[in-house]
């Protein structure tokens, strides 16, 4: 067990480091440029670069929903561009209806907070609500009359079904792409953990890693629909081998593994992994089917803290921005609304690398401004190539991406009229620096105590599950789908448990974590999905079904 009520010390070494590209970096960055550029240079022949804001709003969604099927993708970028445009029409309205700068950061401290729940109870993934709340809080304070909010309005909505049409328009040549990213990204992690042989050092977060993306792959296919699809049932079969291998992880190949991962790359035919029994079916996407969804308030719950982190942040920086004379508030509450993460120290992180990459941005901002201003035309293709180069650097970390953000959000504030670049850099700096300061101020403040709750109940879950499963292959011929569906449970609620510790563990201010009960836990668990595997009968059975290579038995 370790003390939580003390404050702990926040990491340096690595924050800055670079990691290895996304696998699909240029699919972002691709689809925002062709989002972007044919709304802007139809309203730079129009003459009317001031309405590029609006459009920007709906261009952007462009950037979401990369690694879901396009059967859930086409829902997921439908709801982002109804949210971006359902921001930007009550921004837009707040500011035609008072000029009042404190309720207006109020309002978007508020909006921030919303936002910032909704992604992350969702679960829609990157770019997250940061691009959401740049938009809506930029809004705030763009000078508006009603009247000129329907056609605005409409802008943005014109834009944006272009960014679902671009983000759709891959499902045309590779239909299958994301679930087979998905299972090629389970088989590697469960190769690397059949290179650990389930005991040499490290085995416990390769086991942990491995777990997570075979979950998510089969969340992937499941988020692809129910109906048969003969590619699919291939990749459920390539899933089924990645979970033995999770199992049995001595017992595994793992050049066989990676090979069938590099056989999913691009268009080809998918590997074929004969099902060694008509059981795998059982570890497939229709006993996931069977499981209902919670409540709507059960999901909301967990990020009501962070929820309130956000609204007291945004609002406390922006706040301090106006005290300081700044002309633009609403970068403060933007710096701040980026930085909260899933725990104190990711907040803290964040921050430093938000900083970094201001600071480095701001200054390739005034390298790049002379060129911007020659001409308009120069203007929309400095925004176009950095908005490519954000999502191209972005994946290898946060501050290197946000080199080319800024300059861009400063680009995009003079698509209206040009401004003195210096009077831009002075405000950008000092906003970004009071966002920070007063942002992680309130991630400190604001406590998070329902994070040792919800590792409770993230326990509670796992031996609930555990103990449900373990009754079943205790019965002489259980039921095919009862234990499939009983091992799917057990399986996210093992995920659900590593990522409830890892978060609860960044936390200040609390009482100590039960940190050896969710080891004992984790590997009870991991014991009883070896044991469903070996009694579907698809792993080997030459030693006792109870125990995996790994088992630590206390």
């Amino acid at each position: 067990m370790s003390s939580a009520t003390t404050p702990r010390r926040l990491p340096l070494a690595g924050v800055l480091r670079l990691g290895r590209p996304s696998d699909i970096w240029f699919k972002p960055a691709l689809s925002v440029v062709a989002a972007v550029a044919p709304p802007n240079l139809i309203l730079l022949a129009l003459g009317r670069l001031d309405l590029a804001m609006y459009t920007m709003a709906g261009s952007l969604c462009a950037l979401y929903g990369h690694n879901r099927p396009y059967a859930a993708r086409a829902r997921i970028l439908a709801g982002v561009v109804l949210g971006m445009v359902g921001g930007l029409a009550l921004s837009l309205l707040a500011a035609s209806l008072t000029s009042d700068a404190v309720v207006l950061v109020t309002v978007g401290a508020l909006m921030a907070a919303a936002q910032k729940t909704a992604c992350d109870a969702t679960r829609l993934g990157p770019p997250g609500n940061v691009v959401l709340t740049f938009i809506s809080s930029a809004s705030l304070f763009v000078p508006q009359t009603l009247g000129q909010l329907p056609g605005h309005i409409g802008l943005a909505l014109a834009a944006g079904a272009w960014a679902w049409l671009v983000g759709m328009a891959p499902g045309l040549l590779r239909p299958h792409g994301p679930e087979r990213r998905a299972t090629a990204t389970a088989l590697n992690a469960a190769a690397a953990y059949a290179d650990t042989r389930g005991t040499s050092d490290g085995h416990a977060r390769a086991r942990a890693a491995s777990a997570a993306a075979i979950h998510a792959a089969w969340q992937s296919l499941l988020a692809a629909g129910a109906r048969p699809d003969p590619t699919r049932r291939a990749l459920e079969q390539l899933l089924v081998r990645a979970e033995v291998a999770l199992a049995a992880p001595a017992d595994a190949d793992p050049a066989r593994l990676r090979a069938w991962a590099r056989g999913l790359r691009g268009t080809g035919r998918i590997p074929r992994a004969a099902p060694r029994d008509a059981a795998d079916e059982l570890l497939g996407v229709a006993a996931e089917l069977a499981h209902p969804r919670r409540p709507a308030w059960q999901r909301l719950a967990p990020f009501a803290p962070i929820a309130a982190r956000t609204a007291v942040g945004c609002a406390l920086a922006g706040y301090a921005s106006l005290a300081l004379g700044v002309g633009r508030p609403y970068w403060a509450l933007v710096t701040a609304a980026s930085l909260y993460q899933a725990n104190v120290t990711l907040t803290w992180n964040r921050g430093i690398q938000r900083v970094v990459g201001n600071l480095v941005g701001v200054l390739f901002f005034a390298a790049l401004a002379p060129l911007a201003h020659l001409h308009p035309a120069a203007l929309v293709v400095c925004c176009l190539a950095l908005n490519f180069g954000a999502e191209a650097l972005i994946g290898r970390n946060y501050w290197l991406g946000t080199v080319c953000v800024t300059p861009m959000a400063l680009l995009i504030t003079e698509f209206a009229r040009a401004q003195p670049p210096g009077q831009l850099i002075t405000e950008r700096v000092a906003d970004t620096l009071v966002g920070a300061l007063v942002g992680f101020a309130a991630a400190v403040a604001v406590t998070n105590r329902r994070a040792g709750d919800r590792l409770e109940q993230a326990l509670t879950a796992a031996d609930r599950a555990r103990e449900n499963a373990a009754r079943l292959l205790a019965e002489p011929h259980p039921a095919p789908r009862a234990l499939g569906s009983a091992r799917r449970t057990l399986a996210a609620a093992l995920v659900d448990l590593r990522a409830t510790a890892d978060a609860a563990a960044g936390e200040w201010w609390q009482r100590a974590l039960p940190e050896d009960r969710v080891v004992l836990t984790e590997q009870s668990g991991h014991r009883t999905l070896a044991a469903t595997v070996r009694a579907q009968g698809l792993a080997p059975q030459d030693h006792d079904p109870g125990r995996t290579t790994e088992d630590t038995r206390p």
